[in-house]
């Protein structure tokens, strides 16, 4: 009997171990529960602020292409082409590094930058095509042009300074200097018969037309810094 009643008593320590057991396995099995709904909450909150980062900053990379192109769009509306000045302008300008809305002074400066760029790119040009064995006409074409250059980076030193009365007037004067410097170019390929001519022409067509869009912004740079809210010194 003493036996017995003692098997009876490790029955229950077997019984209540094993609910013991049973009971600590599924707290276990609830806490790693609540540990891995928890980890997958902080998950989702994070790739959702991420998210939200990503389309605050994509949305601010497009107001500013907006902002971009609707101040060009404003700027190159003074010129005889809105449609091809827009099309120069706005495919030069770097978005990706622009912060704040372009006013008229840097489309200005940026219309110059083309035109710089542009003869840079003729000259090359001339080079690659004919080497060194140029002719007279053509060697004092390519003086013109570097010399148009040059009058367009003085007027770029100009912009860096202070927008004055003064200023204006002598950016107008060496923009239209440039084209003074292109026309004496193309006038001495004609009058020597210069094979060239025409190829030379060919190239300077869209330099015309740069040279016009920038003489046209400063010709009107009081009226459209009025449009920015903006006004000269």
């Amino acid at each position: 009997m003493e036996a017995i009643n003692v098997m009876k008593g490790y029955d229950k320590v077997d019984h209540h171990q094993h609910r013991a057991a049973i009971h600590s396995l599924r707290t276990h099995q609830r806490l790693k529960t609540a540990v891995t709904i928890s980890a997958i909450v902080l998950l989702t909150l994070i790739i959702g602020l991420m998210l939200a980062v990503l389309i605050r900053e994509s949305n601010t990379e497009e107001q500013q292409r907006l902002d971009a192109a609707e101040s060009i769009k404003t700027v190159c509306s003074v010129t005889q082409n809105p449609d091809s000045c827009f099309t120069a302008l706005s495919s030069s300008l770097n978005i990706s590094s622009t912060t704040t809305k372009p006013d008229p002074e840097v489309i200005l400066k940026l219309s110059l930058q083309v035109n710089v760029n542009h003869f840079s790119n003729i000259t090359s040009s001339i080079k690659s095509l004919y080497g060194d064995h140029l002719e007279v006409a053509l060697r004092d074409c390519m003086d013109q042009l570097r010399d148009a250059s040059s009058r367009l980076n003085d007027s770029m030193s100009e912009l860096n300074a202070t927008l004055t009365d003064r200023t204006v007037n002598d950016i107008q004067t060496w923009i239209s200097a440039a084209m003074t410097d292109e026309e004496t170019c193309l006038d001495g390929l004609e009058e020597m018969g210069s094979t060239v001519a025409d190829e030379v022409k060919a190239m300077m067509k869209k330099s015309k037309e740069l040279l016009s869009y920038s003489l046209a912004i400063i010709a009107n740079i009081r009226t459209l810094l009025q449009k920015f809210g903006l006004h000269m010194h």
